[in-house]
């Protein structure tokens, strides 16, 4: 399936207004940073075409799959080329691998989608984005904990990291990620579903948002580096108003990157390759 569009100014500035206010204004000519194709294509599902959990139903490249609950699980990037403010991009969307698995909460699907996006006929960016769908959870309400603080004399995981970054989003900063990606999943913004549905204990965080703030944050750390390729994967809910720390680790075959809770437990963790 293809979309095409004039990569114009208005999505990124939305969200460096929203997220990366130290980011450069969006100019035309210049680039997009390292992920921010993601503001761009956002979702058209006709409304009759949704799920009960807001997430497409349809999208005209996956099966109908019949379980009720749809999540981002990760996604894999090739950066091959530049694209510019005011390039006119097609989007092409392709089925992936579907595998169906039995897990301890039942029956899961795992899909992927892959998108390419392509100037002038070549691809200047691929990624494969993993959704996982699943059986409908235990109708138990989850009532919101605090997460415990790390103690002083507990060693910090992230002591021998290059570079940390600490974040915190609100609901606004919720919506306005969904706005202007056409998200409508309700757990990013039905605090009822997310904790009586889907088991959470407040609003989720969206895995493609994380995944752009911690794109944001090698670019910040690069030192004149680009990225070739980045693997991220979402491993633990990332929930609205609650801290938690990027850390990155600069080795021989690049840089790791871990998201952590402030009682340690890792959220998402990255692997980025430069260009050489």
């Amino acid at each position: 399936m293809d979309r095409t569009e004039h990569l114009d100014l208005r999505p990124a500035s939305w969200y460096r207004s929203t997220f990366a206010t130290a980011a450069p204004e969006p100019v035309l000519g210049e680039e997009l940073p390292a992920g921010w194709e993601g503001v761009h294509f956002p979702f058209e599902t006709p409304f009759a075409q949704l799920r009960e959990d807001g997430s497409p139903a349809e999208d005209g490249v996956l099966p109908v799959i019949d379980l009720p609950r749809r999540m981002y699980a990760g996604e894999d990037t090739e950066f091959l080329a530049p694209l510019r403010y005011g390039d006119v991009v097609t989007q092409r969307t392709s089925l992936g691998s579907l595998v169906e698995k039995q897990g301890r909460a039942g029956r899961l699907v795992f899909a992927d989608l892959v998108r390419e996006y392509l100037v002038d006929g070549e691809v200047a960016v691929r990624s494969t984005w993993h959704d996982v769908f699943l059986e409908a959870q235990p109708a138990v309400p989850s009532p919101r904990t605090a997460a415990p603080e790390v103690a002083a004399e507990d060693v910090d995981p992230d002591v021998g990291a290059d570079w940390t970054v600490t974040r915190s989003l609100d609901s606004r900063q919720l919506f306005r990620f969904s706005a202007v990606t056409g998200n409508t999943h309700r757990i990013h913004y039905d605090r009822q579903w997310a904790r009586e549905v889907e088991g959470l204990d407040d609003l989720l965080v969206h895995g493609p948002l994380t995944r752009i703030l911690v794109l944001d944050a090698l670019t910040a750390n690069a030192g004149g580096r680009r990225l070739a390729s980045v693997r991220f994967r979402a491993e633990a809910p990332v929930l609205v108003d609650t801290a938690f720390r990027i850390a990155g680790t600069d080795g021989p075959e690049g840089t790791s990157v871990v998201v952590r809770a402030a009682d340690g437990t890792v959220l998402a963790s990255t692997d980025a390759a430069w260009r050489p």
